[in-house]
């Protein structure tokens, strides 16, 4: 009987594996879960310090604004394509209307293509035509039933298609001061964009946690048909959410125009990749029903990262591009582990 309690006392000790403080299942998915929730920003810090220990100008102020700098189109970007991803769908006309709003407003202010100088009024028209496209994009997807990433692959060409019609494929020199100070004018060493860059992740966030559409459309992404079920009137927030995409993209277009001083049909072009790439490294899943706009900072800041530490280290240009596509494949594969989906929509 004594050999019976012993051996029971030791399995309670060490557990059925033998191995002292094991965890019970219920304590394991719990550690995932919170490894997981905060894996981008360790493997942001750990990219930042080990690029540091290579190269020490990484931490230099200097530096470490330009990478602010370079975060501030591919971030508002990707803050719209959160809410698309969250729903489990996908845009890809972020590029296309980045580029018409860009257009729009080049041709607006004082500029080399024409006689317009209507200054930073010019600024509301990025925007709506961000909307107008966005909406385009939902009101095809909900009514005519189409997948997202038809449908906005379409629009998308459809919107750079309409750019280079209008410019002929020339470019618009901007020489309109108000708007060039957006991404001129400094405020704490930061250039006047970044903070309006933050300003829009502000905005992003309160609609993620503080509203009825950012509150619905996670509910979409994680299970269309119980929404339904729950009175989620599933069209109507489809298409609002690709309607505010849209608005973070004509913003974007407005910044780009202010940090290059120009406006052409390809000014985005390469940014959709970097978007979705920011978005899926945050931890957001492509399978939608999970993420938010602080995991889209997170995982631009580690794209953004990236690039400047490949080249402050000297990686060919060729290298760089296959390094990030590794990254993405990454991300991609463990997003979905996290969300345990079958299906990506």
């Amino acid at each position: 009987m004594s050999k019976l309690t012993a051996t029971s006392s030791r399995h309670a000790m060490h557990g059925e594996n033998g191995t002292a403080g094991a965890l019970f299942p219920g304590e394991r998915a719990a550690l995932r879960a919170m490894l997981g929730r905060f894996a981008p920003l360790l493997v942001l810090l750990a990219l930042g310090l080990g690029i540091g220990a290579l190269n020490h100008d990484f931490f230099d102020p200097m530096n470490l604004a330009r990478i602010a700098i370079a975060a501030v189109i591919p971030l508002t970007i990707a803050l719209g394509g959160t809410f698309v991803i969250q729903l489990g769908s996908i845009d890809l006309s972020a590029e296309g209307i980045v580029a018409v709003a860009a257009i729009g407003v080049s041709m607006l202010v004082e500029n080399s293509f024409n006689g317009n100088q209507f200054g930073l009024w010019a600024v509301a028209v990025g925007i709506v035509a961000g909307v107008l496209l966005g909406l385009t994009n939902g009101v095809l997807h909900v009514a005519l039933r189409i997948p997202s990433f038809i449908t906005t692959l379409a629009v998308g060409f459809v919107a750079t298609g309409i750019g280079t019609a209008v410019l002929s494929g020339n470019t618009i020199r901007v020489s309109d001061m108000a708007l060039r100070s957006i991404s001129i004018t400094r405020y704490a060493g930061l250039p006047l964009s970044v903070w309006i860059a933050m300003l829009a992740l502000g905005l992003a966030y309160f609609v993620h946690r503080h509203t009825v559409l950012g509150r619905h459309a996670l509910a979409i992404g994680g299970g269309e048909d119980l929404a339904r079920l729950n009175g989620v009137r599933v069209g109507r927030i489809r298409i609002a959410v690709f309607a505010l995409a849209g608005a973070f993209y004509g913003l974007a277009g407005i910044l780009a125009v202010a940090q290059y001083g120009q406006g052409h049909a390809m000014i985005a072009d390469g940014q959709l990749f970097v978007a979705i790439t920011a978005i899926v490294v945050g931890g957001t899943s492509l399978a939608g029903g999970n993420g938010g706009p602080l995991n889209t900072l997170i995982g631009t800041l580690v794209v953004v990262v990236l690039a400047n530490g490949m080249v402050l280290l000297g990686v060919p240009p060729y290298v760089q591009q296959g390094i990030q596509g590794v990254l993405i494949i990454a991300a991609v594969t463990l997003a979905l582990n996290r969300s345990r989906r079958r299906i990506v929509k």
